[in-house]
């Protein structure tokens, strides 16, 4: 059964009828902040045009900050000797350990990371966290509660603003996390079938059925899982990026009413969703086409708007979900969607409308991410020369910053893991539950403040552990033997 994708507009005006009737429709309503210091008639900082961010063409030294790292001598030593930790070994290089003093080792272990998700490096920008202290100083943390009661403000709404624009659509809503961000998504989506069911509850033709990838990130999973439990969702669960599949699934479900949701950028494999096909699918069945763009935000497209801009995809995607605390360098989630679609959701989405919002410093610091992200492009060249440089090195095909080491045993992971942590490189082991067993693995991040001697010598120890040429070319989950 096919659906005309303007059908998902008319479920979703019913649904806020409805809830408009039930008198439960969610506003937003932001509170306005100024600075004590400021003439009432002077524009608060908040209105600061773009211009007023300073930006860099280059990298400069503070960048390095993004991937130099230092553990002590104590956590070395238990990383590796797969000693278990609880974390209170940490030592400041004063030698203060949990607020007394210590006559432990002041000794520390610098470290190369390939490890994290600061794609751009934009934790340790001036501009950012300079946003970030004049917000502190001018409102402290701003008012503290929940979107819906008293946290919204207009840094929040000049920060989902922002992002609107950087993502192509109307409107944004922001959300404590990313995955409180999908969950909001799902539980909300799962929500119209009961909105708009006959009886008390959904019959079957009238549920909802979500197409999901079956390596789709946890707060998906979970989301789904959600929704499912108010019987008003049937979960049909893909083979991973197999458009085959997919399509059988959808030719063959007779209800109405579907959603396709899945990673843009999948986060362990380091593999892209096979955008254009997806799109093609949606204009045949008329589903609602959900993308979590989180590892995919301000590292692809020319301005950064994500794996939808890189595909030139981006009216076909309805819902585009994503997250401040990778490449933007700050914390957060948002919901790139239509103004329908965002009053709905915060009418709706449980982990949203219970949720205490950002903090108004750390809106700001977002916002001057955003801005920072869109104007230094040299940051985008560079994370791409980085895989470039990468496969130059080892021979190895990848298509992103992403790269899976697959090494298997979790005994095999956790030796390589501290064999580079003894040649001073932060690459930790990947095991269950975050992926399959048999199929723990190095998972290897590339930045834009990475140097191509970095990553010369992070193949070169690598060379030493894995077996480079056992790695196939043409697959994007990478196998490999110690």
């Amino acid at each position: 059964m096919e659906t005309n994708l303007w059908e998902w507009d008319h479920w979703v005006e019913a649904a806020l009828s409805k809830l408009q009737t039930l008198k439960v429709l969610r506003s937003l309503r932001p509170i306005y902040v100024s600075s004590n210091e400021l003439q009432k008639e002077k524009s608060p900082p908040i209105e600061e045009r773009d211009d007023d961010y300073e930006v860099f063409d280059e990298m400069q030294p503070w960048d390095r900050s993004a991937v130099e790292i230092s553990i002590s001598d104590s956590t070395f030593h238990r990383w590796l000797h797969d000693i278990p930790s609880s974390g209170d070994e940490i030592v400041s290089r004063d030698g203060v350990a949990n607020g007394k003093a210590t006559t432990c080792s002041r000794q520390f272990k610098k470290l190369l990371l390939f490890s994290g998700n600061d794609y751009l490096g934009l934790s340790s920008h001036p501009t950012i966290a300079k946003a970030v202290a004049k917000a502190a100083l001018e409102h402290g943390m701003g008012p503290r509660g929940s979107a819906l009661i008293c946290g919204y403000t207009n840094y929040h709404r000049l920060l989902e603003s922002s992002l609107a624009d950087l993502k192509k659509k109307e409107d944004c809503l922001l959300c404590p996390t990313g995955f409180a961000a999908n969950m909001a998504v799902m539980v909300a989506i799962g929500s119209i079938a009961s909105l708009l069911a006959a009886g008390d509850k959904p019959l079957n033709y009238e549920k909802i059925a979500i197409f999901s990838d079956a390596l789709n990130h946890a707060s998906i999973i979970d989301g789904i899982r959600l929704a499912e439990g108010t019987k008003s969702v049937e979960p049909f669960i893909y083979k991973h990026c197999d458009m085959s599949h997919l399509k059988a699934l959808l030719s063959s479900c007779t209800m109405k009413k579907k959603v396709v949701v899945t990673d843009s950028l999948f986060s362990m494999d380091g593999d892209f969703a096979p955008m254009v096909e997806l799109v093609k699918l949606r204009k045949k069945y008329g589903f609602l086409l959900v993308l979590d763009d989180a590892h995919g935000t301000f590292v692809c497209g020319k301005s950064g708007g994500g794996v939808a801009e890189e595909f030139n995809c981006e009216r076909d995607v309805d819902i585009c979900i994503g997250t401040l605390s990778k490449a933007a360098g700050c914390h957060g989630g948002f919901i790139a969607c239509s103004k329908r679609w965002k009053q709905f959701i915060q009418s709706r989405g449980r982990s949203f409308i219970f949720s205490t919002s950002a903090p108004i410093p750390i809106a700001a610091a977002a916002h001057a991410a955003v801005i920072v992200a869109k104007k230094e492009t040299w940051r985008r060249r560079a994370i791409w020369n980085r895989v470039q440089d990468f496969h130059a090195l080892t021979g190895i095909r990848i298509s992103s910053p992403i790269i899976s080491l697959i090494v298997g045993s979790e005994e095999k992971a956790l030796l390589a893991s501290r064999h580079l942590l003894e040649s001073g490189f932060h690459v930790t082991a990947i095991r269950p539950p975050t992926v399959p067993s048999n199929s723990c693995r190095l998972r290897v991040t590339l930045t834009a403040v990475h140097t191509t001697d970095d990553i010369k010598k992070l193949t070169t120890a690598l060379s030493r552990y894995i077996n480079l040429e056992d790695i196939p070319n043409n697959s994007s989950n990478v196998y490999s033997k110690l």
